[in-house]
């Protein structure tokens, strides 16, 4: 064999390496963010869920004290909100908003009617809806690990030269907003007793 096909077949390895470099390089950016977006999706599927179940508590709720509270009323547009929202922070925000009502309602219910405490439906509903909550907190946990593992990759060198040539670029990471972190005021829309 020539000394000439040897430095052609050294080349054509260092070629297909690189490509093939690249090419993998592509595709972990490609599955890296599909993770992100679906763990984006199970928050979201998780609030879904939370909201399926505000009709059923409501309908509990005011059959039993038989009057449409400001409660009542703040965790129905919540769901609203939520419904409408258009992009993740709107998505976000309104699950947000829909976690505080139901805590308000739950509260207001707990100090004005303890025998509805007793209802066996009002019950299994507040300790569904608790129970959606937490995994609302564990899925924001997924999203966030599913962010950090897409930006290492896009931020490591040599991920970082290629992550902009192929389009990608670093996630924002979840930031809970200070304005739905206030814990709800009872008070003014305690329900009557």
């Amino acid at each position: 064999m020539s000394r000439g096909w040897i430095i052609f077949i050294i080349i054509l390895a260092l070629v297909l390496i690189l490509v093939f470099g690249i090419i993998g390089m592509y595709n972990n950016f490609v599955t890296l963010n599909q993770n992100v977006d679906s763990k984006w999706s199970q928050v979201e599927n998780q609030y879904q869920v939370q909201a399926d179940k505000i009709p059923n508590i409501v309908s509990a709720v005011s059959s039993a004290v038989s009057v449409e509270t400001k409660f009542v009323k703040d965790v129905i547009d919540a769901r609203t909100n939520f419904q409408n929202a258009q992009s993740q922070l709107a998505k976000d925000q309104a699950g947000v908003q829909m976690n505080n009502g139901i805590s308000a309602l739950v509260s207001a219910v707990a100090e004005n009617y303890p025998t509805l405490q007793a209802n066996k439906q009002y019950t299994q509903l507040i300790d569904e809806l608790a129970g959606t909550q937490n995994r609302i907190g564990v899925e924001r946990g997924r999203y966030i690990e599913a962010i950090q593992s897409f930006n290492t990759a896009v931020m490591r060198f040599p991920g970082s030269v290629f992550a902009g040539m192929f389009g990608f670029s670093q996630k924002d990471y979840y930031h809970a907003e200070l304005s739905a972190m206030k814990t709800p005021v009872l008070g003014a829309g305690v329900l009557p007793s």
